[in-house]
């Protein structure tokens, strides 16, 4: 049986392993990414196209992932779009992104006679490199299922959580809990620090106690080696819980979270979110 044809658009820190897998595991993939020197890191085993126009015209199922809104509207909409590759496509958008987005490109592509899924991911450079990503699935019954089994060549665990819009908001949903939890684990450092426990002996007791868990092992370690180079850029927490915003989060505790790291970003963004430990009185 001869495997489907994929497409992907965005080469970016996700991208690159995301798009390797599926090579991996046997798919060709034609590749787009505005900068030709990322597209050029998988030009060995992928096929580059010139637009995403092309890429569409090339594939049976275009995956996307992009920074924001705005890259979405301009990667599906464009001159040379994803939209004028031609109808009956699917497209399947990664990117963490509002539910807004992704209901405004699946009516797009409904007029074009092609399907939109929403399918970000939890995860970070390590987990898009071992394929054990967690994907949060926006789409109809019969759609997920066509999508799925692609997307299980990146992924852990691919759950449908309902219609279009909805893996968005999970997305969205989960990412608020990861604001916090930085936020939280930095400030229990400062806190312990200033009143004489190491910040050696205190991981080792978060991580022995009922709070272990694999973000605070990885971002303990991050701390105490002073390593703030990004898996996860602050700018993009704070881009997420911008959107979680936008569609009515309003709680305390996310509320702060908000505030800290809208006002880090500035300093911060391009740092590791991690590096939230800086903007609470951390060194």
């Amino acid at each position: 049986m001869e495997m489907v044809k994929l497409g992907w658009v965005g080469l970016g820190k996700m991208g690159v392993p995301m798009v390797s897998r599926l090579l991996g595991a046997g798919y060709g993939v034609t590749v787009y990414n505005r900068n030709r020197a990322k597209a050029a890191t998988v030009a060995v085993a992928a096929a580059v196209a010139e637009t995403p126009a092309k890429v569409a015209e090339a594939a049976d199922i275009v995956f996307v992932m992009v920074s924001d809104d705005a890259a979405t509207r301009a990667v599906f909409t464009g001159e040379n779009g994803l939209l004028k590759g031609g109808g009956n496509k699917i497209y399947v958008n990664m990117s963490s992104v509002s539910a807004e987005v992704s209901r405004e490109m699946a009516a797009m592509a409904k007029v074009e006679g092609g399907a939109y899924v929403d399918a970000p991911v939890s995860g970070s450079v390590k987990q898009a490199e071992e394929g054990t990503l967690v994907v949060m699935v926006g789409a109809e019954a019969d759609l997920f299922e066509r999508v799925k089994p692609v997307l299980s060549a990146m992924g852990k665990l691919v759950l449908n959580v309902g219609g279009t819009g909805v893996g968005n908001t999970a997305k969205l949903a989960i990412n608020v809990l990861l604001a916090i939890h930085a936020q939280g684990l930095a400030e229990s450092v400062v806190f312990a620090r200033k009143h004489g426990v190491r910040a050696e002996d205190f991981l080792t007791i978060v991580n022995n106690s009922a709070m272990s868990n694999v973000f605070a092992k990885i971002k303990g370690d991050a701390i105490l080696k002073e390593n703030y180079q990004a898996a996860f850029a602050l700018k993009h927490i704070a881009k997420d819980l911008g959107l979680a915003k936008g569609e009515g989060l309003d709680t305390p505790l996310a509320d702060t979270a908000y505030r800290t790291y809208t006002d880090a970003e500035p300093a911060l963004g391009e740092e590791d979110i991690i590096a939230v430990i800086k903007a609470v009185g951390g060194r």
